[in-house]
This record gives structure tokens, sequence and C-alpha cells, in this order.
């Protein structure tokens, strides 16, 4: 479930980003697929860091 919402918010961060710089809509998809990727793999971690803790 974290992994799930760290790339939803990620996609949600780099649309916001992109059009902050004046970015037409290929440059917000590609903004939003890598900080969806990049915030997906950080979802990861915590995923696996809370699963070795329990």
């Amino acid at each position: 479930m974290i992994i799930i919402a760290a790339l939803l918010l990620g996609a949600v961060l780099g649309w916001r980003r992109a059009g902050q710089l004046g970015g037409d809509i290929r440059d917000r998809l590609q903004y939003a697929a890598g900080f969806a990727m990049a915030l997906g793999v950080v979802g990861v971690l915590i995923t696996v860091i809370i699963d070795r803790m329990i």
C-alpha cells in the first residue's frame, strides 16, 4: 500500500513541478513518470524496512 501511495504522490508532484516550470503535456508526463519512479523506489525501501522490523 505504501508503494502505491508513493507512486501516486510522485506522479502528482512531478505533474505540478513541470507545470510550475511552464512545461507542456509531454514535459508534465515525463516529470510525473520520473517522480513516480523515484518515490516508488523510496516506497519499496520503506516497505522492506517496515517488513524487516516486524
